[in-house]
């Protein structure tokens, strides 16, 4: 078999900037058809940069965006929700992140509206706050939610302080979050026969992610703080300095750490009292940080992890991004998509009968809207309506539909 897991479901994307696209891409790279619904303005991915491509859109924007057909529609307009309305008929599933109230205002909201008339939608809203609560209906960003959230304040050494994590990694768990949820009311919907309501918060994902120092706090009452790369339950489990750049060591048992005292010829540390077990470790960090570091700093690193991994230890070199890119593994798993006009990230999970692939190549501004009206029933004199209305821009897009 070939093709994606989810090929025959149809997704409309409202949502804009990471969480809400992020999710949708994936949905598009195992077979879902997306159509991206985009306010007049654009999403506001497409302008941040630089760098640009060559349609001058965001390199940011086609992270994030593959495998979608893109129309701009303005949903504030009676005409937008006709729009909207035609292409619900067929549809499976809706993925916005407007701020709460946004839909109903435009009246095009879920309850007493998309839930009657289309029983077997499944409705994604993605905020940051949810619609309730003492933080509803209010703006989230990545880093606000790391602030608020904690995150921050385990993330970074004394010198810098609280350090916001270098990636929008709670954008990234709220895509992920939101994305368990739609596959979860997939599967309900087929005992059921109808679809729900899928809420997705970058407060509650943020919050979940405080593992294991959530865990630490509860039981024992001593608030986390900074501990650099090291990790506050594993010991030696940090990042160490080699004679040609830096490591990181994942050491979590014993048979582990007497592994790794073998391969650096230190079988000293190993019977050392002061580091007998983990919590010993732990105890004693800054002398085993000290000792290690005295051994290490004659040895390569790549030498050093070649033999530590193939010992059972686990460790790696601290690679760029480029370097990351550049690894024989990342290329065997075909992690770096690479294509005419376009490089991406691949897919970070493989099914065996139906693998998916990643998704056609990002498409301009309102590039389909041509396309999608016609598929959708409207005739060129409807859709120069549109247009005469600013519905939909004058940036039309004449021409083949998107190319795999």
């Amino acid at each position: 078999m070939h093709g994606g897991a989810l090929t025959g479901v149809r997704v409309i994307d409202l949502s804009r900037v990471l969480a809400g696209p992020m999710c949708a891409q994936i949905l598009a790279d195992h077979g879902a058809e997306v159509i991206k619904l985009e306010p007049p303005s654009g999403d506001d991915t497409r302008t941040l940069g630089p760098p640009f491509n060559a349609a001058g859109d965001a390199a940011y924007f086609s992270a994030l965006n593959r495998g979608k057909q893109c129309i701009s529609v303005d949903l504030r307009r009676p005409g937008g929700r006709d729009i909207l309305e035609t292409l619900l008929e067929s549809a499976d599933i809706l993925v916005e992140n407007f701020l709460p109230g946004t839909m109903e205002k435009w009246g095009v909201s879920y309850d007493g509206w998309m839930k009657e008339r289309f029983p077997r939608l499944i409705y994604c809203n993605i905020s940051g706050f949810g619609s309730d609560g003492p933080l509803g209906g209010l703006p989230g960003y990545d880093a606000v939610l790391q602030a608020m959230c904690g995150l921050m304040s385990v993330n970074g050494e004394k010198a810098s302080g609280p350090t916001r994590i270098g990636v929008p990694i709670v954008d990234h768990m709220t895509a992920y979050t939101a994305l368990t949820g739609i596959l979860l009311a997939l599967y309900k919907r087929q005992s059921t026969g109808l679809g729900q309501r899928v809420e997705a918060t970058l407060f509650d994902a943020a919050l979940s992610l405080l593992v294991p120092h959530a865990a630490n706090f509860f039981e024992s009452g001593n608030e986390p703080g900074l501990l650099g790369s090291a990790h506050p339950n594993i010991s030696p489990y940090d990042r160490f300095t080699c004679k040609d750049g830096e490591i990181f060591l994942g050491i979590m048992n014993r048979g582990q750490f007497h592994r790794f005292c073998a391969v650096i010829e230190r079988p000293d540390l190993q019977s050392d009292p002061r580091f007998l077990d983990n919590a010993l470790r732990i105890e004693h960090r800054p002398a085993l940080r000290a000792e290690i570091e005295s051994s290490l700093k004659v040895l390569t690193r790549s030498d050093l992890c070649e033999r530590l991994m193939r010992n059972g230890v686990p460790a790696g070199p601290v690679n760029s991004v480029s370097e990351a890119f550049e690894q024989s593994h990342a290329r065997h798993r075909q992690m770096k998509l690479e294509r005419d006009g376009y490089q991406g990230i691949g897919l970070p999970v493989r099914l065996q009968q139906t693998p998916g692939t990643p998704g056609a190549s990002p498409r301009a501004f309102n590039a389909d809207a041509v396309s999608v009206l016609d598929a959708a029933g409207y005739s060129a004199e409807e859709v120069q309506r549109f247009v005469t209305d600013k519905v939909i821009p004058v940036t039309l897009t004449f021409g083949s539909p998107q190319n795999s």
